[in-house]
């Protein structure tokens, strides 16, 4: 009795993840972008310990792999998309796309699309032990959570618009499957020689701290930059 309710320690975890997805695009949908975001963290702590108590209890499973992607699929996927769409019912539209205001939204669900290629091609590439092939699920979300959390204002404002909503959408859909090697936080040893690029990206996080609510995009933005000038340099 006890082994099984060890086995079950994971994938009641990874539920919990599933869960915060669920309500992360609830609140997303009627326009609850702290609430959003705060599950969409909450699934990605949720996600964490999954795998890592699968490790520690050796119950490891392909069910538990397919059920984290799933739930990863909502999480970092449905709900940011959620959060895109309400959005794109908030930004200014220019005059030549106000007849299209009501359909142009639903676009917003190529993220859900896009994340989820993302994760089937995770799960079955094997070059991606020491790095990122294309931005991880997490980080996206927790990007796009960020950036309309503490920039609302701004994007809702005439200096932006659906236009560039929608194109900066679909280059972080690209950079969701795309073949860019990006920089993994996996210590085998400290050395400055064989983690520079790890170090420089941990002391740049610090001073994005100072700006609230965007600092999740920040970082993101800081990671995509540190992991360009990686690879270009090696």
């Amino acid at each position: 009795m006890a082994n099984c309710i060890v086995r079950q320690i994971p994938n009641s975890i990874t539920c919990c993840n599933l869960i915060c997805g669920c309500m992360a695009t609830g609140a997303a949908f009627h326009g609850q972008y702290q609430w959003a975001v705060l599950m969409i963290v909450a699934g990605a702590i949720f996600d964490f310990f999954d795998g890592m108590s699968a490790r520690l209890l050796h119950v490891s499973s392909p069910i538990g792999k397919e059920l984290d992607s799933l739930a990863d699929v909502v999480t970092f996927g449905v709900a940011p998309s959620s959060i895109l769409f309400y959005l794109f019912h908030e930004v200014q539209y220019p005059e030549l796309l106000t007849s299209f205001r009501s359909v142009i939204p639903y676009s917003a669900f190529l993220m859900a699309a896009f994340s989820a290629l993302r994760l089937a091609k995770f799960n079955l590439d094997t070059r991606q032990s020491t790095r990122f092939i294309g931005l991880p699920t997490p980080a996206n979300a927790l990007f796009w959570g960020s950036l309309v959390l503490g920039q609302h204002a701004f994007l809702v404002s005439p200096k932006f618009n659906a236009v560039f909503l929608f194109l900066f959408m679909f280059l972080f859909c690209w950079l969701l499957v795309a073949e860019l090697p990006l920089l993994a936080l996996k210590f085998k040893n400290l050395s400055w020689h064989d983690n520079r690029f790890k170090y420089i990206f941990l002391v740049g996080c610090l001073p994005c701290f100072l700006l609230g609510a965007s600092s999740f995009a920040a970082i993101i933005l800081w990671y995509l930059v540190i992991s360009m000038v990686e690879d270009y340099v090696e």
